[in-house]
């Protein structure tokens, strides 16, 4: 791991359009080689798109593979590159100003489309904040991670462990909330609600949290800009309404609008997460095939 640092350090230094294109080149190599990953992510793809051809779902899962790989080489550019430069790179859309948007308690909603670390880095260009994190199994890379996560701006990070009293505290300091909400991490604290049609586990902590904080929601989107010419971060508009107090209501529109993102640019998403490991009582796996203990990525 400490090499895989030292050529992520390396490669920093590169044009993005350099590195971007290696990125994209190794990811059509282990579209071709890592056959679990590919199984995954075509099963979700298969399980979301119905009426998608086996054509198209495996040009999407391709395309899924060169974004995902460039975007954990271009962590290197996230986490050595100057402000200077990153401010060049990264193009922010803001519907409110950032002073108005932490001004009260804010939750930016970050779905897991695989530039999310530079939504991460728009944050803490301008702000401090407040996340969950989940420890990663080498220390060499957890360390790196961390520090590349914080490098800007002091930052709260929480083990999943502790649950959300930890962050509630901490939103109560003015530290906005970066939550990612829409991995399968279980049934604990998560309800089966639609993700395109499916039963998926899905964490109920977005309403639960904004409810007993007060706080507004805003969606945070990031992505590839064409061309090769940065990434683009869109804060949206805070939700109005939010939440209704209908547990599950409330959370099926957090899945409606990660659905309505995912389809403006369907490869950038997460494919190959099991989103679906968790089945309702009585249903088998649809992921036949795959060991029983394969272990899940999360970024």
């Amino acid at each position: 791991m400490r090499l895989a640092l030292l050529v992520m350090w390396l490669l920093h230094w590169l044009p993005l359009p350099v590195l971007a294109r290696i990125g994209e080149g190794l990811g059509s190599l282990l579209f071709k080689l890592l056959k679990r990953r590919r199984h995954i992510c075509m099963t979700n793809l298969r399980l979301c798109f119905p009426n998608m051809t086996e054509a198209e779902c495996t040009a999407i899962a391709h395309r899924h593979f060169q974004v995902y790989v460039r975007s954990v080489l271009e962590r290197g550019i996230l986490w050595w590159g100057s402000e200077r430069r990153l401010r060049r790179l990264i193009h922010v859309e803001y519907a409110m100003p950032m002073a108005e948007m932490i001004a009260t308690p804010t939750v930016f909603m970050c779905p897991h489309f695989v530039s999310l670390d530079v939504a991460g880095v728009a944050v803490m260009l301008e702000s401090s904040l407040c996340s969950i994190y989940t420890k990663q199994r080498n220390k060499v890379f957890d360390q790196a991670l961390r520090k590349g996560r914080s490098r800007f701006r002091p930052v709260k990070l929480f083990s999943r462990a502790e649950g959300v009293k930890p962050i509630m505290r901490a939103m109560k300091e003015n530290l906005p909330f970066f939550m990612l909400p829409d991995m399968d991490f279980g049934s604990k604290d998560a309800e089966f609600v639609p993700f395109f049609g499916i039963p998926a586990a899905t964490l109920t902590a977005l309403p639960r949290i904004a409810s007993a904080t007060h706080a507004k929601v805003i969606p945070v989107i990031a992505s590839i800009r064409e061309g090769y010419d940065g990434w683009n971060v869109k804060f949206d508009q805070p939700w109005s309404d939010y939440p209704e107090g209908d547990l599950l209501k409330d959370t099926r529109r957090m899945n409606a609008y990660i659905e309505s993102e995912i389809l403006k640019i369907t490869p950038e998403y997460f494919w190959t997460h099991r989103r679906f490991k968790t089945r309702p009582e009585g249903e088998s796996s649809v992921y036949s095939g795959l060991p029983k203990h394969f272990p899940d990525t999360q970024i």
